[in-house]
């Protein structure tokens, strides 16, 4: 006789389940090295640090930059501005955004566009301003957990092509874009929506009168941008600085705006605004906040390295666009207070008066009111940025 193997029904849903819950738990531990979930391999953090000229971006990209799991690059859409001659923002922002997206798939072909035909990775904008530039697979110079210094960079690197970039890109867990050349957010709606992409915006701003100061050190080096933030009108010298900083003001007021008081569902909990000047007083603080947003650690190697650099002694007088130096940066948010004469601090505040009011910065009605730094300028945070309409009529009405 044959003999049968009874098996109860419960018995047989049981070992379904099981089996299944087996299965899950496989998926989850293995996912690392051959994901189950096809689009598992694309889940990176993808960080777009969106601001202005002279707002303190540089350094908060290095902030970024030296992070042990960040792939970081500053602006490339310089290459798109630089390369279409007599263009303006308008115009070349699908391609920015186009080049932003490869670049945040560590996808590098888009580059071959802009660049030379025979181009090593030194034709990258800024290139040896990104620790993982410097360190391997690009470049032997920088082990990941050191901090690079980017005038040895200079020295000691330059891989040919941009294969090690993608390779290296690949390994980072972030990809962390600065860029400022961006004046809305709408051509973005693409990235927000793509599944393969988990995009996080960083909007910095910092006051337009501090923006001014810093800009008319450094002014030889915005002429080319001007023209395209100006949509290559003819404007009179005297007048540039003052029309690009209100097409910037404009900006911030849009993006702001878009984000917070109309933001579609996709964008919701993925902006982020931070002011220079609250980083200035609390970059600690702060940074692990802007951290926590993008699911980065705090290491204490960052922590000592931040304090450093926001504790130096300097002033904040720097000619050179892009230096990173240390300096005390609650001084350097002041510094236009006595630098600026009231005129222009007036002109500004005339020129930006909404997108101060909307940001929280304060205006001054005379010289000596602006030269008294016992006077806060800077509303809290907290209540303009979770309640936009009642603070800026109680911002319109103290002004």
């Amino acid at each position: 006789m044959t003999p049968h193997c009874r098996v109860n029904f419960n018995t047989l849903i049981l070992l379904v389940v099981l089996q299944g819950a087996a299965v899950v738990l496989f998926c989850s531990w293995y996912v690392q090295l051959s994901p189950c979930d096809p689009a598992a391999a694309d889940r990176k953090v993808h960080v777009l640090l969106l601001s202005s000229w002279r707002s303190g971006s540089s350094f908060l990209g290095q902030v970024f930059s030296q992070h042990p799991s960040v792939f970081y690059l500053m602006e490339p859409a310089w290459h798109v501005w630089t390369k279409v001659e007599k263009s303006g923002a308008r115009a070349l922002r699908m391609a920015v955004r186009d080049l932003i997206r490869s670049v945040f798939r560590c996808d590098f072909s888009v580059m071959d566009a802009y660049m030379p035909e025979r181009h090593n990775v030194s034709s990258l904008f800024m290139w040896s301003h990104s620790r993982a530039l410097c360190s391997p697979p690009v470049c032997p110079l920088t082990p990941r957990h050191h901090f690079s210094n980017h005038t040895q960079c200079l020295r000691t690197c330059d891989a040919q092509g941009l294969q090690r970039v993608e390779e290296a890109c690949a390994t980072y867990s972030h990809v962390v874009l600065k860029e400022v050349r961006l004046f809305e957010l709408e051509s973005l709606y693409p990235l927000l929506q793509d599944p393969h992409l988990d995009l996080r915006i960083i909007h910095l701003v910092r006051d337009p009168r501090a923006v001014m100061r810093s800009r008319e050190e450094s002014a030889k080096s915005f002429e080319r941008d001007n023209a395209v933030v100006l949509e290559q009108r003819n404007i009179p010298a005297a007048e540039m600085q003052y029309q690009v900083m209100q097409e910037i003001c404009r900006s911030h007021v849009r993006i702001n705006e878009r984000a917070l008081l109309k933001a579609p569902p996709f964008l919701q909990g993925r902006y982020k605004m931070v002011r220079y000047e609250d980083v200035a007083r609390s970059p600690l603080k702060e940074i692990r906040a802007i951290y926590e947003f993008v699911d980065l650690k705090m290491t204490a190697q960052l922590q000592e390295w931040i304090y450093a650099l926001t504790h130096g002694k300097g002033k904040g007088s720097i000619k050179e666009a892009f230096q990173i130096t240390s300096r005390n940066a609650a001084d350097v948010s002041q510094a236009w207070r006595t630098a600026l004469p009231h005129s222009k601090v007036k002109r500004i505040q005339d020129l930006c008066k909404g997108a101060m009011s909307l940001l929280g910065y304060r205006t001054v009605n005379s010289d000596k009111e602006q030269k008294r730094l016992d006077i806060d300028l800077l509303v809290p945070q907290e209540p303009f940025q979770f309640s936009w309409l009642p603070a800026k009529s109680q911002h319109a009405s103290n002004s």
